[in-house]
């Protein structure tokens, strides 16, 4: 919950001074450099030392390290991210003060007003590898873009960058409506399914927060559709905006047509309103990864971006942080890491890794909060099932508490030969006793799975 009296953008002028808690995020970070960027004095804490904060510090931003009421200093606003609470020392400390404390989101939302482009891509799945293509087909027409992603990008080194151009990119998240603080001049849904069943109803809920984001769009705005997805498109059912649609289907505005598959990896062209677009071949496998880079390119060509642009770009796109990401062999198995943590994109993820070529998949799961893993329970085990050999971590309970009793013994129960482990350290051990040569092991799961991986590559 925010705590404020006047609308955030009034704050951002040079001079102001402006206290970020947890400055090191990986939304967080960037925040303070644009902040600074525009003239305000930034500050902030984060819990740990880190290469963040030493970069931040290099720049003039000084980072306090743990939190305490004193860090706000004098500060003329606070802004935090979703995981500080209001018992957070600091952020008691400013209302006590009387001093304004704003979510990272609104901060965000005030900067994008700025830029002539806001390119804002929200889904349930397919968020930052979708905003990461972008980012290098904006790159690639030299757009000099701002950026901001949810996961680390190899060409940035970072999951942000500050820019100069009049484009923003952003990740753009519906939990607790964060993206409804947003002002998109391009709004792209990729997808909507039922998920954070901690904070929406439903799934009439969750098109509703969508619909909602859409409609931020101005008038002579535009909105991005996934046109193969029936609940986005109901969602936009009637909504007085533009709506361009991308997707496999003959209907949709922006297809791919002449696809054709190299060891999972395809390559198509991209066809716009049935003119020919850009010829890509993608590095990344999957029809989850072509749809992607269809709004992607959809999006560019909607803000005038050149087909040569989308190909250069998405030419040098080898995938996002934790995306299908490899991270080593062990045993003659290659070892992959990947985010999926909704049935979706499990779905996503083992139906593109049948395309490859490997005699096993193993897929070490993490389920990612208690109340995620209840509420699609049935529509875990089924996709689970799509893997040879299933090992299955204790849930990730993030923000979350136990208080449905819930435990990944349960889906070992359901899925046949599956192998319950109640630590990482045996998800570890467990994979070195099954890796075989030929086999893919993926670590899968929003929460510190990857470890598990990176600990069996060490002795690979």
């Amino acid at each position: 919950m925010s705590h404020f009296t006047h609308p955030i953008d009034e704050y951002f002028a040079p001079g102001k001074r402006a206290h970020l808690v947890g400055i090191c995020g990986v939304s967080m970070c960037a925040l303070a450099e644009v902040l600074h960027g525009m003239g305000l004095s930034v500050q902030g804490s984060d819990m740990t030392d880190s290469d963040t904060a030493r970069r931040l510090r290099g720049l003039g931003i000084h980072v306090a390290i743990g939190h305490a009421a004193d860090n706000l200093g004098e500060c003329d606003l606070v802004i935090r991210t979703a995981a500080v609470h209001d018992d957070n020392p600091e952020i008691s400390g400013a209302i006590t003060r009387g001093i304004p404390v704003y979510e990272r989101a609104q901060a965000w939302g005030a900067i994008m007003r700025g830029y002539q482009n806001a390119l804002c891509i929200s889904g349930t799945h397919g968020k930052t590898t979708t905003t990461s293509m972008a980012t290098h087909i904006f790159m690639a027409a030299d757009a000099d873009p701002t950026v901001m992603i949810g996961g680390s990008l190899p060409l940035l080194h970072a999951g942000y960058r500050v820019g100069k151009g009049d484009t923003i990119i952003l990740e753009s998240c519906e939990y607790c409506n964060s993206f409804h603080n947003f002002f998109p001049t391009i709004a792209v849904i990729l997808n909507i399914e039922e998920d954070h069943l901690d904070f929406f109803k439903d799934l009439d809920d969750i098109q509703n927060s969508f619909r909602h984001f859409a409609e931020i769009t101005p008038q002579g705005g535009c909105i991005v559709a996934n046109g193969d997805d029936q609940n986005t498109m109901d969602a936009l059912r009637g909504i007085d905006r533009r709506v361009v649609t991308f997707g496999l289907s003959s209907d949709c505005g922006c297809t791919a047509k002449n696809i054709t598959l190299d060891h999972g990896r395809p390559s198509f062209d991209i066809v716009i309103n049935g003119a020919h677009y850009a010829h890509i071949s993608l590095h990344v496998a999957g029809e989850h990864n072509i749809k992607n880079a269809l709004a992607a390119a959809c999006a560019a060509n909607v803000l005038g971006i050149p087909g040569d642009a989308v190909e250069r770009g998405l030419d040098g796109f080898f995938g996002a942080g934790r995306r299908f990401e490899k991270k080593g062999t062990y045993n003659g198995a290659d070892v992959y890491d990947d985010y999926a943590h909704h049935p979706g994109e499990l779905h996503a993820l083992l139906s593109m890794a049948h395309t490859l070529d490997y005699k096993r998949i193993v897929c070490a799961f993490q389920p990612h909060t208690y109340t995620r893993t209840h509420a699609l329970f049935n529509e875990f085990v089924r996709e689970l099932r799509g893997a040879d050999v299933v090992v299955l971590a204790e849930i990730y309970a993030a923000r979350e508490v136990n208080d449905l009793g819930i435990s990944s013994s349960d889906l070992c129960q359901r899925l046949d030969g599956a192998i319950y482990c109640p630590t990482l350290e045996r998800v570890t051990q467990t994979l070195r006793e099954i890796a075989q040569p030929g086999d893919l092991i993926l670590t899968v799961g929003a929460g510190d799975i990857y470890r598990a991986g990176e600990k069996l590559c060490e002795r690979g």
